[in-house]
């Protein structure tokens, strides 16, 4: 008879939240990051001050590993750039759907 592998438990969700200001920053830093209630908690704020979520489960191992305020390392680059060209589309769908009120 097989023996069965009993069923993994799901990990603790990761959060991680970046902010870039183009005046003042080379690149995006970590501003807050999490894991599990904490992480939650980010997620949760996120989304009550309208601020797009990107689910990226392979990036968020990555960004939760960095420290807080660091810049994002020149290696993500093209990952976050994918996530600003996500976030700048989605505002300019609001904005769009604000304007055709």
């Amino acid at each position: 008879m097989r023996e069965q592998n009993p069923p993994r438990p799901a990990s603790p969700p990761l959060a991680a939240a970046l902010q870039y200001d183009a005046k003042k920053d080379r690149a995006p830093r970590i501003t807050a990051k999490g894991r599990g209630l904490i992480a939650e908690r980010i997620i949760e704020m996120a989304r009550k001050h309208d601020v797009p979520i990107k689910a990226d489960p392979h990036l968020v191992q990555i960004l939760y590993r960095l420290d807080l305020d660091e810049e994002i390392p020149s290696e993500l680059y093209r990952a976050i750039a994918e996530i600003l060209a996500f976030v700048y589309s989605l505002n300019e769908k609001r904005r769009e759907e604000t304007s055709n009120r």
